[in-house]
């Protein structure tokens, strides 16, 4: 698929101002595609929409499948007469500065028991007839997700390898047993769904409606504790008893001495082969209904991942595999067409990387932060770069812009100062002038980025066990200041942000 220029902001929706807690699907969210639209931008960047585990990680998620419960609009709810204006009292205010996933949990997950309760007792024909055609639509990943959901409640939230062997195993008696047992609690996680994807249905609708395209995100891998690993054990390196053999990461570089260890259960690429690699393209349907275009987080792991023994206590002692490379593409541009896909080629690249990208046209990604520190043939500086790219000055794992300028070599700041014919104070809008005046076919910015914040406003620091997926912005924040700024600077260099169809070659 080709592109036409355009530009726009990352922004993951708990990063949303809102009264109670996180950012969600509600009015916050129109409001900031309102900005979007004054400002001339015709892309919004997110994280996974994924229901979030232990670390609040939206690349660590429950299921590839499913929406975040926590993103849902309470007061949509109320708007609904599923929940009362009482119910949203706050007994005390929540941080506008910050995310507290465990507060926002025990406050949000009573009140949509709360709304379920009501729903089912008080909702029209139509309603509940439209409830169960979603469950029928989403079947194919609903049902997994939900009884998962269940199951973890019913254990404690334990992993599922720690379950009861008939359960963990999944069979079919065991099945049968907890899916009668854990009835209602499923049908509350089946709501939950429901409600997430009819918000986020809407909201989506409302962007695109203002010519704004949504670039979702698939991580490569899914979460261990999860229901996909637990329902489709086959397709992943397991033992008998269900345990990873060999694990995720990547080696030592720019993020980590010791590299990456995530500990993501790494896939059984033949199984997938001799199974027309079936899950994952369910896994592009679903994105596409929730994204217009889709960034391939990891690209480089379709071509060779770093496979590290489980046990390992980092990601040093691996070793490079070989992914399903270009077989796996051809497969899903044979079933789904050519794909709207970003490739996020970061990292240790090698010449077969770029070579999988190029065969299928995807452009990959350019981030100014790397840009200065190895001379003037560095590929992310924006006179090297060529038509097909989508140029960032930084993403969700890097440090604000303005945090890593304070932060960089006195050497390294005054190449930055002359390349880009700048003043130290002008550093944030200097990056955001040289990605919008690039060639690149998309330059995109955080949010972070345009509002000149330091490092206490980063969004996530790879490796660290806690305090990451917090940040959120306050409503004045988006002032006229602002607006003028990046509305200037969008028609300073003329960015056409519409699309060009697609383009069969």
């Amino acid at each position: 698929m080709k592109f036409k220029r355009s530009s726009g902001i990352l922004l993951h929706p708990t990063s949303l101002p809102g009264k109670y807690g996180i950012g969600s699907l509600g009015k916050e969210a129109y409001e900031f595609i309102d900005f979007l639209s004054k400002t001339k931008q015709k892309l919004w960047q997110i994280c996974p929409l994924g229901p979030t585990g232990y670390g609040d990680s939206p690349y660590q998620c429950f299921s590839a499948f499913a929406g975040n419960p926590l993103l849902i609009d309470l007061d949509y709810l109320e708007e609904e007469g599923l929940l009362s204006k009482e119910d949203l009292i706050l007994e005390e205010e929540f941080s506008q500065d910050y995310v507290d996933y465990g507060r926002v949990i025990n406050f949000k997950f009573p009140l949509y028991r709360k709304a379920f309760e009501r729903f089912n007792s008080a909702a029209s024909d139509i309603e509940k007839g439209k409830f169960k055609a979603f469950c029928v639509e989403n079947e194919e990943w609903l049902e997994d997700y939900t009884l998962f959901m269940a199951l973890k409640d019913h254990f404690n939230w334990r992993s599922w390898t720690q379950w009861e062997d008939p359960i963990k195993f999944r069979e079919e008696a065991a099945i049968n047993k907890y899916k009668d047992d854990l009835k209602n609690d499923i049908d509350f996680h089946k709501f939950m769904q429901y409600l997430f994807f009819e918000q986020w249905t809407k909201l989506k609708d409302y962007a695109n409606d203002k010519g704004i395209k949504v670039i979702g995100d698939i991580p490569i891998f899914v979460a261990f504790d999860s229901a996909d690993a637990w329902s489709n054990p086959e397709i992943f390196y397991f033992d008998e008893r269900r345990n990873p053999t060999k694990i995720a990461g990547v080696p030592p570089d720019y993020f980590s001495k010791t590299g990456q260890l995530w500990g993501n259960p790494l896939y059984d690429w033949d199984k997938l082969k001799e199974r027309d690699y079936d899950w994952w393209i369910d896994r592009f349907k679903v994105i596409l209904k929730q994204a217009d275009i889709v960034r391939l987080d990891h690209f480089r792991g379709f071509e060779a991942y770093w496979a590290v023994p489980a046990g390992e206590e980092t990601a040093i002692n691996g070793s490079w595999e070989k992914g399903p490379g270009a077989d796996f593409f051809n497969v899903v541009r044979e079933k789904l067409g050519k794909l709207p896909i970003i490739a996020e080629d970061l990292g240790l690249i090698t010449d077969e990387v770029e070579e999988l990208r190029d065969e299928f046209e995807f452009p990959g990604m350019k981030i100014l932060q790397f840009a200065f520190d190895t001379g003037e043939k560095n590929k992310y500086l924006p006179h090297n770069y060529d038509e097909n790219c989508v140029v960032y000055t930084g993403t969700h794992d890097n440090d604000t812009t303005l945090g890593w300028f304070l932060n960089i070599s006195t050497e390294v700041k005054e190449y930055v100062e002359e390349y880009l014919e700048i003043e130290a104070s002008d550093i944030c809008w200097g990056l955001l002038e040289a990605a919008w005046s690039s060639v690149a076919v998309m330059a995109i910015a955080p949010l972070q980025d345009i509002l000149s914040l330091d490092s206490g406003s980063r969004m996530n620091t790879p490796g660290a066990p806690s305090g990451n997926w917090q940040w959120r912005y306050k409503k004045e924040m988006l002032n006229d200041d602002i607006i003028n700024k990046l509305t200037d600077l969008t028609e300073k260099y003329r960015i056409n942000n519409q699309f060009a169809d697609v383009v069969n070659k």
